[in-house]
């Protein structure tokens, strides 16, 4: 079938984008599915900072190759051997397919699927296949995915069904925002009522951390970042306190569970100063392979604390989805509150400027009937969407 996608054809182009253009919308050929795949029409993709780590080249991948992690849509065509999904049912795009059956798939979601993984860094499927195609060019899967298209092939494996009534907008996020920041308060930093959490960089990422954190009873949430609208947003949701790095540095703020969701080695630097005696620093943040960091390990042993490497937040996705998914539902996790923009697909080079500078949380590209909805913010579809499920539950 064709289908139009954003493919990334150079890694490292210099910004600002929407003048050298590093994305090209194309229309590609997409292959029927294999046995164990699946064909997905895509309804929302979020724009992501490992994206946009993609487009600048810190994060090599695999060229051309058609972008897009984080995304939900609608099951088009079932390959033969899928027969636990349905025609029609909405799925939340998982970045890591799982085998679950190689030891790091035994680590309970601690480490990342090593056929997965293999499979993400060649930039094909998880069964070994290329299924998009420019004539007779190949082009790359990004991360099994490939969501800034319209239609997408995509492993059994790489996708989680939610119900209807989980609008698109907000089903997207869960597969890597929710999933990264969420899993990193919950899974890896384990933050317990009566502890201090607070999250270094206010991204989509970070500041899922924080809604996770604040869904907990009984823990303190305090935002950290440079960006004062970013500080001021993360009052408004209701963190007990936010502040720039040298502010909280300066007044010495200490917190038991701190998760750096930047990407950089300062920040790293600057969590594990504001992490506490006894606590843990959760990092999430993606950095460039050469960006080093110096810290003293003295203070690790002397004042028994630990840093913990998360990817995907120590997530499950098939076992952590449904759990965010309850959060949203009961009105505890306003993931829509995530959703700077909705834009067009043909806007991605500008959308990648505006992230680059730091200036959104997640824009989120909106497909086909989605895209009707445009008019209407998401936090009113997300309105709707709850009083349907209030009003089944009172009846």
């Amino acid at each position: 079938m064709r289908i139009t996608g954003a493919v990334l054809e150079t890694l490292g182009t210099p910004t600002p984008f929407v003048q050298s253009q590093p994305l090209v919308i194309r229309e590609l050929d997409l292959d029927e599915p294999g046995r164990n795949e699946i064909v997905v029409r895509i309804e929302a993709a979020g724009i992501c900072h490992s994206d946009l780590s993609v487009v600048t080249g810190v994060r090599p991948r695999p060229i051309p190759m058609l972008l897009g992690h984080e995304a939900a849509g609608i099951v088009e065509t079932l390959g033969l051997d899928v027969n636990d999904l349905t025609v029609g049912q909405r799925v939340v795009m998982s970045f890591l397919p799982r085998c679950e059956h190689c030891a790091a798939c035994a680590t309970n979601g601690r480490t990342p699927c090593e056929p997965g993984s293999v499979a993400n860094a060649e930039g094909r499927l998880f069964d070994g296949a290329w299924r998009i195609h420019d004539g007779e060019r190949l082009i790359n899967h990004h991360l099994g995915v490939s969501a800034f298209a319209n239609y997408a092939v995509v492993d059994r494996r790489s996708v989680v069904p939610v119900a209807s009534d989980v609008p698109a907008q907000v089903a997207a996020l869960m597969g890597c925002a929710v999933l990264t920041g969420g899993g990193a308060v919950i899974n890896a930093g384990q933050v317990q009522s009566g502890e201090t959490l607070l999250v270094v960089g206010l991204g989509g990422v970070g500041m899922a951390a924080l809604l996770v954190g604040l869904a907990h009873e009984g823990v303190r949430v305090t935002g950290i970042d440079a960006n004062a609208e970013k500080l001021v947003l993360a009052k408004e949701l209701g963190a007990h306190d936010a502040y720039t790095p040298s502010e909280a540095l300066e007044l010495g703020v200490k917190a038991d569970v701190v998760i750096e969701a930047v990407g950089r080695s300062v920040a790293f630097e600057s969590a594990v100063a504001l992490t506490a005696p006894g606590g843990r620093t959760v990092v999430v943040g993606l950095p460039a392979p050469d960006d080093l960091a110096s810290f003293s390990p003295l203070r690790l042993v002397a004042e028994g604390r630990s840093v913990i490497g998360s990817y995907l937040g120590n997530c499950v996705p098939a076992r952590d989805i449904p759990v965010f998914v309850d959060m949203w539902r009961a009105g505890r996790l306003p993931v829509e509150r995530l959703v700077s923009s909705q834009i067009d697909l043909h806007d991605i080079n500008a959308a990648f400027d505006v992230l680059e500078r730091g200036d959104a949380l997640r824009q989120v590209i909106v497909f086909g009937p989605s895209a009707d909805s445009t008019q209407s913010t998401v936090r009113d579809i997300t309105s709707a969407a709850r009083s349907q499920i209030k009003g089944q539950t009172d009846e």
